[in-house]
């Protein structure tokens, strides 16, 4: 097993290079850690379509059982920060094997609850165990490879993180009517021990630092955190601000970021070093992967409720139809890899936006006659897109950032993904929601006895027969949820296009 350095050299414009040290079983170390990065990044959706058989096993309530998905979102989050400074004082290689023992012991837990505490409890440390897994994986991945393969290993990596969530509600469906809810959780124990066992044989030891824990610093991020993802999570449940509880959230939130941005500043040894933010394709690459997070889970949140409410599609089936998606990330990961080599890493950033927000258009065609041919080329024209500006964008937010920034850079990276993915699905399901009582109402205005079409549609309607009023009722409930996706459907496209002058400040990488 060979070392690695812990901070490759800098070239003289301030980009990392290839390590001098040759890393052996370089292909084994990067099969091991995507086992792991897939088995956590999985478990972000693959529990959502059993929510409902946990509901009567569990003996939670509807509005209870959230806190499965919950509690693991919110300790995930709060811890994903903490990972760089405890890769530093353990190890890298200690805290991956740490982190992937403990996400495979409390997966078999949830695996065996007994009950919604017990349930609530062993997400939470899944989530806590977890944080530091995807971070890490990137970390590795850009550590163990030179400069000129980091587009490959970026797209191998990338593969991982947005092919999980996309399966995951397909295998979790999958899991649940063919077995039983708990195989959503027990699923990781054989991935976890062959990732365990590989990293334990080839996964290179890193030397340690010391650094000093600024407790202050990490209080405040960990309060602001925790209080944006309750209020994310809360806000549908008691209708956003009318609610005093979000208020409270929004205050610690915005209070707790504040002087958190107060204190890195003010403070000689931060939680978060704020030099790093002078690299300007690195803030640029948060601002893009907030972006890509809106879009990639904001449209995964989206599609299965409104292929089983409006197309009436049972779960594995929307699975199959979601799948293609999937192999439009994975043909363009593939490509990009070679591709970001030869070609500006910008220029396939504009290129992956333009194809996301031409299937967002192409979505906004959706209705409720069609087959699910519009939903497959959609999907497979987005995966592409998505995938074209992911690693692109994971190559070139790291290029020119000094290696020993790369632990806590990786993790704020994970991190503002995991927020604008939260915002993005509060976002269109906040919008899907009130677009649906507007819309209802105002296709409603037209259901009058003056109307020609609803003669044709529902003679009975004229007369009052109640039948052939809720017939005609139902049919304006799916006209109003049909337009109020396509709304949604819009808003994220808007929101790829604005994005895109973005890609025209970030500075390209010297060659390797």
């Amino acid at each position: 097993m060979s070392d690695i350095p812990e901070s490759p050299p800098a070239s003289a414009n301030g980009a990392a290079v290839a390590p001098p040290v040759e890393v052996r079983h370089r292909g084994l170390i990067t099969l091991s850690i995507m086992l792991a990065t897939i088995m956590q990044v999985l478990d972000t959706t693959i529990a959502n379509v059993a929510l409902p058989s946990m509901t009567g096993d569990l003996g939670a309530s509807q509005d209870t059982i959230n806190w499965v998905l919950t509690s693991y979102i919110v300790s995930s989050a709060i811890m994903t920060p903490v990972t760089g400074w405890l890769a530093d004082r353990i190890g890298k290689r200690e805290l991956f094997l740490v982190s992937i023992l403990g996400f495979v012991a409390t997966s078999i837990a949830c695996g065996l609850a007994w009950s919604l505490p017990s349930m609530v409890m062993f997400r939470l440390l899944q989530g806590v165990f977890g944080a530091a897994i995807v971070p890490l994986s990137q970390t590795f991945l850009l550590d163990i490879n030179p400069r000129e393969k980091a587009g490959q290993a970026m797209a191998m990596w990338g593969a991982g993180i947005m092919v999980g969530p996309i399966i995951g509600p397909t295998l979790g469906g999958w899991l649940t009517e063919s077995y039983n809810w708990r195989w959503v959780f027990l699923i990781n124990l054989p991935v976890g021990v062959l990732a365990i066992l590989g990293c334990l044989a080839f996964l290179p030891r890193v030397p340690r630092r010391q650094r000093s824990f600024d407790l202050t610093g990490f209080a405040l991020l960990s309060l602001a955190i925790g209080s944006l993802q309750l209020m994310l999570d809360r806000g549908g449940e008691v209708d956003w601000f009318s609610a005093a509880e979000i208020w409270l959230y929004l205050f610690v939130c915005v209070s707790g970021f504040w002087m958190f941005v107060v204190h890195i500043l003010m403070k000689e040894h931060p939680f978060l070093d704020p030099r790093m933010f002078r690299d300007r394709n690195f803030r640029i690459g948060l601002i893009f992967i907030f972006v890509v997070g809106i879009i990639l889970l904001a449209s995964l949140a989206l599609l299965p409720p409104m292929l089983s409410r409006i197309l009436g599609y049972p779960v594995i089936t929307t699975g199959w139809v979601m799948a293609p998606r999937g192999v439009g990330t994975m043909i363009s990961m593939l490509l990009v890899g070679r591709l970001v080599r030869k070609v500006d890493p910008r220029v396939l950033v504009l290129a992956g936006l333009s194809l996301t927000a031409l299937s967002l258009w192409e979505m906004t065609g959706f209705s409720p006659q069609m087959d699910s041919w519009p939903v497959i080329r959609s999907g497979i024209v987005q995966g592409l897109g998505l995938g074209l500006v992911f690693v692109p964008l994971s190559t070139i937010a790291f290029a020119t950032l000094e290696p020993r920034f790369r632990a806590d850079a990786t993790s704020l990276f994970s991190l503002v993904r995991n927020i604008g993915s939260s915002i993005g699905i509060s976002l269109v399901t906040v919008a899907l929601a009130r677009n649906v009582q507007i819309n209802h109402a105002e296709l409603g205005a037209f259901i009058q006895p003056f109307n020609p079409i609803l003669a044709q549609v529902s003679p009975g309607a004229l007369s009052g027969d109640r039948a052939a009023l809720q017939m005609v009722d139902g049919l304006v409930n799916v006209q109003a949820a049909m337009v109020s996706y396509v709304n949604d459907f819009y808003l994220m496209m808007w929101v790829s296009l604005a994005a895109m002058p973005l890609a025209l400040i970030l500075r390209r990488p010297a060659r390797g």
